[in-house]
């Protein structure tokens, strides 16, 4: 889970966002139409950035394939937040 989230996170173009998408939805699950609302992102670059979340088994969705599919962490995820979290404090937050 360790390099996954390296190169999920620093390795990657989009990492930044896919880290502020983690950090969001850890307090706050949420549907992509909200996300895009809260994080001041474009609808279609957090439906990019929640697709390679959900294909990395980072992020899950309730209600799959739905408009207001609503995004929780998932359990691997959560177990492993902490390492999520000493990336995140190296390289995002900006």
């Amino acid at each position: 889970m360790k390099n996954l989230l390296w190169y999920l996170i620093a390795g990657t173009k989009g990492g930044e966002t896919r880290g502020k998408i983690i950090d969001f939805l850890k307090k706050n699950p949420s549907n992509a139409n909200k996300l895009a609302e809260a994080l001041k992102l474009d609808y279609k670059t957090v439906r990019h950035h929640i697709n390679v979340l959900e294909k990395n088994n980072i992020i899950t969705a309730v209600n799959k394939g739905n408009y207001g599919a609503v995004y929780f962490l998932s359990e691997d995820m959560k177990l492993n937040y902490q390492l999520f979290g000493e990336i995140w404090a190296k390289f995002g937050k900006k």
